[in-house]
């Protein structure tokens, strides 16, 4: 079959990317690790020995990134309805985590100590358009803010993936309220013509424990 304009335009940023062209030559598997790099040296995310939930975390860049930012004595927790190749220090829950089995599985899997850290790179499969894209973008973010809210330790932090739009003022005026601070993040290694952005917020504050499912 062959390939459309808009996927050989794709093909050809793809393979002439600075980011792309680095994450092979470095071993990550994906060019958003750089992201996460850029936004970690900025606002000193990770310590030697925290405990890292990466939610939608395939093809597994960002758990790369934890878990070498975290340590020997860190540990990170990495789930995805995607199969991921198993990444050295890094416990795969395989599953969706919006449903209550898998969701019960992370919650285990970190702990009565709790996260010090939650990351969604999470976007939805793209429908191309804008209006449905953007409210199912929410829909997982809202989510993920949900689960945070479970695994989260009093103090801890919360980055995640946004697309500016409706819903997202909304959003981060949600996160202010449960976080000391909250702050916008547009990494370099993020396409100019993306409407992708990172919001991170900082100093947890746990109220009550919320439940994250299908229906929430």
């Amino acid at each position: 079959m062959a390939k459309s304009g808009s996927s050989r335009r794709w093909l050809r940023e793809h393979e002439t990317d600075l980011y792309v062209g680095k994450a092979r030559r470095e071993g990550y598997r994906s060019r958003s690790a750089y992201k996460l790099m850029e936004i970690s040296a900025r606002d000193k995310l990770f310590k030697p020995g925290m405990t890292v939930v990466d939610l939608g975390a395939a093809p597994g860049g960002w758990s790369q990134v934890a878990q070498r930012l975290v340590g020997p004595n860190g540990r990170v927790i990495a789930t995805d309805l995607l199969d991921m190749p198993s990444v050295p220090g890094v416990t795969f829950i395989s599953g969706d985590f919006t449903e209550p089995a898998v969701n019960e599985a992370v919650s285990r899997a970190v702990g009565e100590a709790g996260a010090d850290l939650v990351l969604s790179d999470l976007a939805p499969n793209m429908s191309g358009m804008k209006a449905v894209d953007q409210a199912r973008s929410m829909n997982l973010a809202e989510c993920a803010f949900f689960c945070a809210q479970r695994v989260l330790k009093s103090g801890g932090s919360f980055l995640v993936k946004l697309f500016q739009g409706e819903g997202f003022e909304a959003y981060v005026r949600e996160l202010r309220q449960r976080f000391t601070r909250v702050v916008i993040r547009k990494p370099q290694a993020s396409r100019g013509r993306s409407s992708e952005t990172y919001v991170l917020g900082l100093g947890y504050r746990p109220k009550e424990q919320r439940f994250c499912g299908n229906g929430v």
